[in-house]
């Protein structure tokens, strides 16, 4: 008789699991949405003079700068702090609440007139959002057959990065706007929040993860979600098997050491995320910026961004084929170095179309990045710590982004988009090196055998 992991690992990669899979993923579309506005929404509350574009030599002097500061904040609490909820509570629940609260708070933020309100309202979304980012890569890691991990990832940020062209197609039209007496930047926080609501009312029958109720004890209810997934994919029923020694290790009051092997996988995690986000979140969020430091307006800028920002759901559409031919560690090296390559490139060329080309290159290598370390990092843990050691080492990457956003904000401003390209390239070149020498290869294996 088979255990649930092996079950687990065991159903085939048919319509009904790529459907659960994709439902899985809806929530995470919104929530994607959301964090990439900081560059977009930004111009639109300094046109309404909620914020300034003053900037002095002290980087916390502009108000882009703080906006982003509190954002990533925000996710490196709800990631760092709040993720052994998912651990003690469920995946499942954990997610809802996540869902409701930062949705909730980005609605009010969007309702604000006075920026200390529209910081305040920001950092609370980040909360949630943190929160929720890891448990959805928690809980898809637990339900995808080892086999299809790599491609599952991938074909879940397929569906989640829909939303930056999304983003920068409704910014590009809306932010110039006043509508209803309401300035643009609002329908674009008001469309994501009121979209994310609805998702929440759908995705509330979500099975829970069967390996985190196994670390429970709940060894019943692990047996019946299983059947009923192997059910939905067309496999007969098995009856329940005895439980096995991984199932006993992570039983309530089992203690997880932290052996050396685990405490080198978290030090690996966290300078990769150190690096990495600022790599992915410095040319994200500050690309009509970036643009617009290169001579374009806003209007062309945000125009330019929409074109740009398809690359991030082509490649993950391409990444859900593919990813699964080569070892994640690999293709986070890969993915880095064509981000090296493009990014150099951007910073050398003026030209419309070759701008637009770069930046495509540039946010390609980015979500190939994204696809493999989200997939990557929640393989390296077991199942009793998997929520709370993933999100301790995926918030170091919003703490990054919080201060290497003020830094950048900075930086644009005293010298400019190819100074802050330099500054990402070589971020990018300590990822391809820490990754490359001492990560460990997850390809084809067990969650429990890695």
């Amino acid at each position: 008789m088979q255990s649930v992991p092996d079950r687990i690992d065991a159903l085939p990669g048919n319509r009904a699991l790529w459907k659960f899979i994709a439902l899985l993923a809806s929530g995470g579309f919104f929530g994607i949405y959301d964090l990439m506005q900081t560059g977009y929404i930004s111009t639109g509350l300094i046109a309404e003079g909620i914020f300034h574009s003053n900037v002095t030599s002290f980087p916390l002097s502009s108000d882009q700068g703080v906006f982003a500061f509190l954002t990533f904040a925000g996710l490196f609490i709800g990631a760092g702090l709040l993720t052994p909820l998912a651990d003690k509570f469920g995946r499942r629940q954990t997610f809802m609440y996540a869902l409701l609260g930062y949705s909730t708070f980005s609605l009010i933020m969007a309702l604000q007139t006075q920026s200390h309100w529209v910081m305040f309202f920001r950092f609370l979304t980040g909360v949630g959002l943190g929160l929720e980012m890891v448990t959805i890569d928690t809980y898809l890691s637990e339900w995808v057959p080892r086999q299809l991990r790599s491609r599952a990832f991938a074909f879940s940020f397929f569906i989640q990065f829909l939303s930056v062209p999304v983003l920068a197609l409704l910014s590009w039209w809306l932010v110039p706007q006043t509508i209803f007496g309401l300035s643009g930047w609002r329908w674009v926080v008001i469309n994501g929040a009121t979209s994310a609501l609805v998702i929440w009312f759908i995705r509330k029958k979500l099975p829970e993860s069967p390996r985190w109720l196994m670390a429970q004890g709940r060894h019943l209810e692990a047996h019946h979600l299983i059947t009923a997934m192997e059910s939905r994919c067309g496999l007969p029923a098995k009856p329940l098997a005895p439980r096995s020694s991984e199932d006993k290790q992570n039983a309530p009051g089992a203690i997880v050491t932290l052996s050396g092997r685990y405490r080198k996988r978290i030090l690996l995690l966290v300078t990769m995320n150190i690096f990495q986000a600022i790599g992915f979140f410095g040319f994200g969020n500050w690309l009509p910026s970036l643009l617009a430091g290169k001579g374009t307006n806003l209007q062309h800028s945000l125009l330019y961004a929409f074109f740009i920002t398809l690359a991030y759901p082509l490649t993950s559409f391409l990444c859900s084929r593919y990813a699964d031919r080569t070892d994640n560690k690999w293709q986070i090296v890969l993915s880095s170095l064509l981000t090296v390559i493009s990014g150099t490139l951007f910073a050398f060329v003026h030209y419309p179309p070759a701008l637009i080309f770069c930046g495509f290159l540039i946010t390609a290598s980015n979500a190939w990045l994204t696809c493999c370390y989200h997939a990557w990092q929640t393989e390296l843990f077991p199942t009793a710590v998997r929520a709370s050691l993933s999100g301790f080492c995926y918030s170091f990457s919003r703490l990054s982004t919080a201060f290497s956003s003020i830094f950048i904000s900075w930086l644009l401003s005293s010298s400019g988009p190819g100074a802050v390209l330099a500054f990402i390239v070589s971020c990018m070149v300590i990822v391809m090196g820490v990754v490359g020498v001492f990560g460990p290869q997850t390809r084809g294996r067990s969650l429990e055998d890695i």
